[in-house]
């Protein structure tokens, strides 16, 4: 009687397991991803106050960057610091709080899907169009574009995050991932979970494959674009500029397609966790690594804003 009165008993609290099954690890990890941390919220910060001081960096493709930058400086810092404090004591986070952080994080993972989606529609149009480019690319089309992809993160993840508020969740409240993630989360709930499962996968197949589907779409006109284009300096920059952003699209939509499209191709829940790490810690610092160290025009600005603040604290 007692043991079915602790199965039945509504839990308040959950625990985030993370990387529990190697301790011996937390106290490097801590230090490692404490770092990674700092880089990405740091260099992403550095390429928008770049993109917002450099006139000659108020483009639409820069426009869209910055809000990248922005995005993932948010998306990062809902799950990052959870998983750091796990690394040093006993993660603890009560079921509201769980299930804001998965609304959050689950809501700027979508709106980044369509904003690699809206940033490949605008390289498909500077290079397939350069000449009408700035006409079909104007400032309220991109306001238009930004707000749309920032909106439908929100409203496609409050829709997930209300079912699952339905849900009672009882009896165990370990969840053994870093944060609080659909699968780990709803394996706990002891109410029937069917509703909120179908609806997330179909979903996920539709937000996932639909503006993947349009980077493919974009990225294909510009290939066929660029090779009509004589080799030569117009050919290097173009690929240059759309390997950047491949960069960046593969790595996060590869792995949460994996991950929410077909999980049963993840055998383990360490593997899950690893693949986790890879959209939630590595993608976020791409947009620092290529864009500060390998993209010119930021490269340039960034050390013109640097002399100018050499120059006024000298002076």
């Amino acid at each position: 009687m007692e043991i079915a009165s602790l199965e039945n008993q509504t839990i308040a609290e959950f625990v985030l397991l993370g990387f529990y099954d190697i301790p011996e690890l937390h106290f490097l990890f801590f230090i490692v991803f404490t770092v990674v941390y700092a880089f990405i919220v740091i260099g992403n910060m550095l390429i928008i106050v770049v993109v917002i001081s450099s006139q000659r960096l108020h483009t639409p493709m820069y426009f869209f960057l910055a809000n990248l930058s922005f995005l993932e400086i948010l998306y990062t810092s809902t799950v990052v610091p959870k998983m750091l404090e796990g690394f040093l004591q006993e993660a603890a986070i009560s079921v509201t709080d769980c299930l804001i952080q998965f609304f959050i994080f689950g809501s700027l993972a979508t709106a980044e899907c369509f904003l690699l989606a809206v940033m490949a529609y605008d390289r498909f149009l500077a290079i397939c169009y350069p000449l009408r480019y700035l006409l079909l690319m104007g400032p309220r089309r991109c306001m238009g574009l930004v707000v749309t992809a920032w909106l439908s993160g929100f409203m496609v993840d409050g829709l997930v995050v209300v079912l699952m508020a339905q849900l009672r969740f009882c009896g165990s409240k370990s969840i053994d991932h870093f944060y609080c993630d659909f699968m780990p989360l709803v394996v706990l709930a002891c109410s029937y979970p069917r509703v909120a499962q179908v609806t997330t996968f179909v979903l996920s197949v539709v937000f996932l494959t639909v503006p993947f589907g349009l980077i493919l779409t974009s990225y294909a006109h510009i290939l066929v674009t660029v090779l009509r284009v004589p080799a030569g300096a117009s050919r290097r920059k173009a690929f240059s500029t759309c390997s950047s952003h491949l960069a960046i699209v593969s790595t996060f939509y590869g792995t949460l397609m994996v991950l929410y499209i077909v999980p049963s191709a993840v055998h383990s829940q360490l593997l899950s966790k690893v693949f986790a790490l890879l959209y939630t810690v590595v993608t976020p610092i791409f947009n620092p690594v290529i864009y500060i160290l390998r993209n010119k025009e930021v490269h340039q600005a960034l050390q013109r804003l640097l002399q100018v603040k050499k120059m006024e604290t000298v002076g």
